[in-house]
């Protein structure tokens, strides 16, 4: 019983652990063709969007496109490094989404 108990604990500590990776690992993420690039953890917060360009020069649907395009960029990208930190740290081997 106390093995089991000790297990669950070490479980919840190494999961505390990788939710504090997870929210240390930050990258940037652009669209494809430059417009918008956005700043996320791999916990997918999202710290910052950044629009290259004149607003008032910027094409409305290809704006909304890119900010569209880079957001799930940066999704994929932080699923990707959690898949990672997650195997690190269990072993487990979760396919990609």
């Amino acid at each position: 019983m106390f093995d089991k108990m000790k297990q669950l604990f070490e479980m919840q500590k190494s999961m505390q652990e990788l939710k504090r990776r997870l929210e240390e690992a930050s990258f940037d993420i652009a669209s494809g063709n430059g417009m918008v690039k956005i700043n996320m953890n791999a916990a997918q917060k999202m710290n910052s969007l950044t629009i290259n360009g004149n607003l008032a020069e910027l094409d409305k649907a290809s704006l909304e496109k890119s900010i569209c395009e880079a957001y799930e960029r940066a999704l994929k990208h932080a699923q990707e490094i959690a898949a990672g930190k997650l195997k690190d740290i269990s072993g487990l081997n979760l396919p990609k989404i």
